[in-house]
């Protein structure tokens, strides 16, 4: 199975290199490659879109380099410009060019080839939504709607997006099925469509979670629907959404960042707090320091001037742990410690008959468990602390730390449940180029739709407000009621 995954590798690689040279259909006349694939197999596609996402979501402008930094799991040591937020709006192209030109653009090929059948349509569609969530949740309003038919595409609002993905991530459930086709190809779940439409349902979870403070009749409604029909959702860690990577050149992007430079080191924030609480993910999540004067986990704080940075000592401060730096280290999408956590949030809420309590302490074990923490005992002595107990009065703040380290490693997804949130409750630097105690909120949009998409981005800043990263989306809402 292994040999035949690799080969899937080699050849969707080339066939995507060929199939992304076309252009949109308005110019297909002028701009055809005659070497090109005209009909590429959904097998390939699908392939491609898995291990592009999987280096999007955890690779350099999505994830390490940014939002990684921003909810303070990773630190700057050095080049610490996006540590203090010393970006502009050619940072995060890489992540609007990748999500639209070729994550949506190849599974909008699988989902109208005639090649493929419902449950390659169906896996597509949930992906294409994972990808469209990515996107609004960095960006805020983005082409949605009109993406696939216009080379200059109006932005829909993040309202419009997220309820769209509600509907279209049901249209999926509906296609997946055990009669719907063969499907190959599937690098995250091996085919099995018993967990896409799990993961399906999952993503409905987590919008209705989003619009909570917009919306809460239509997130309460989505989630005790989904609380009835648990076994519809991720309801094991053997059932995370994740991408797990081979060898050379298909490389976790953390290893390697790690084999060509040194620049991150695991967030004094996070270090002190897992300290603090005698977390067992700390020998996890963080290495000790190569100086061996130093016998304890030491974090680098953030946001701080690269003089100042460089003066902690790269030897006296903790590298990420050794177990994400592998060559074959997974790309983790979605857990099975956040479904949980999502229950656990609407239990405190009122929106389901449910001790919030206990779904609270199953989500910290399904994270202490994923994370190969499986002792019984460890896992009892960890919830028993005074700091870990559930604070019914206070349950944001339980939720929200405990969620914050169960999503070491996915940046981009930490960093929407913080600013949804509003916990923990981060403090940036010294050196921090916004000044007033701000902290990010959202990606500038790449200069290119300034410059091709010029009326169209002017309209959605003036929906949204200014292409800044200080400007909050729809779904962060300020002065929060808890």
């Amino acid at each position: 199975m292994k040999r035949r995954i690799y080969f899937l590798y080699i050849i969707w690689v080339q066939v995507v290199a060929i199939s992304l040279s076309s252009c949109d259909d308005e110019l297909t006349d002028i701009n055809r490659n005659p070497n090109a694939t005209e009909n590429p197999q959904p097998a390939y596609l699908l392939a491609a879109a898995q291990y592009h996402a999987a280096n999007l979501y955890w690779g350099s402008s999505t994830n390490y380099n940014s939002t990684l930094l921003w909810v303070q799991h990773w630190a700057k040591i050095q080049y610490t410009e996006p540590d203090c937020y010393n970006v502009d709006n050619g940072s995060f192209t890489t992540t609007w060019d990748t999500g639209y030109a070729t994550l949506i653009t190849d599974l909008n090929a699988i989902i109208s080839s005639e090649l493929g059948n419902d449950n390659y349509r169906g896996i597509a569609t949930v992906w294409r939504s994972w990808v469209y969530l990515l996107l609004t949740n960095l960006y805020g309003n983005i082409p949605y709607s009109e993406y696939a038919q216009s080379v200059t595409p109006a932005y829909d609002s993040q309202e419009i997006v997220l309820r769209g993905l509600l509907e279209e991530l049901i249209a999926a459930d509906q296609l997946l099925s055990t009669t719907g086709g063969t499907v190959e190809g599937d690098l995250i779940y091996g085919n099995d469509i018993t967990r896409w439409k799990q993961l399906a349902h999952s993503l409905r979870l987590r919008i209705a979670l989003e619009l909570a403070d917009r919306d809460e009749d239509t997130a309460r409604r989505v989630i005790a629907s989904l609380w009835d029909n648990r076994n519809s959702v991720i309801d094991s860690n053997d059932a995370i959404a994740r991408f797990v990577f081979t060898s050379s050149p298909q490389w976790n992007p953390w290893a390697s960042a790690f084999n060509s430079r040194d620049d991150q080191r695991v967030s004094k924030t996070l270090i002190d707090k897992l300290n603090e609480w005698n977390d067992p993910r700390i020998g996890i999540l963080a290495q000790l320091p190569q100086d061996e004067g130093v016998k304890n986990y030491v974090g680098a704080a953030n946001s701080l001037s690269a003089d100042a940075a460089n003066n902690q000592g790269f030897n006296k401060v903790s590298r990420p742990g050794t177990y994400f730096l592998k060559d074959s280290s997974p790309a983790v999408f979605y857990t099975y410690a956040e479904v949980l956590f999502i229950f656990a949030e609407s239990a405190a809420r009122g929106w389901i008959t449910a001790d919030a309590e206990t779904l609270y302490r199953e989500a910290i074990t399904a994270s202490l468990n994923q994370f190969g923490i499986i002792d019984n005992r460890i896992i009892d002595s960890y919830l028993q602390q005074e700091a870990i107990r559930f604070d019914a009065a206070h349950w944001y703040e339980s939720i929200g730390w405990q969620k914050w380290i169960a999503y070491y490693g996915q940046g981009p997804d930490a960093f929407t449940d913080w600013r949804r949130l509003g916990y923990p409750q981060l403090i940036p630097g010294p050196d921090s180029v916004l000044g007033s105690g701000e902290l990010p909120r959202r990606f500038f949009y790449p200069v290119t739709e300034q410059s091709l998409n010029g009326k169209q981005y002017q309209i959605a800043i003036s929906h949204q407000g200014a292409d800044e990263i200080t400007t909050r989306l729809w779904f962060d809402v300020a002065n929060k009621e808890r």
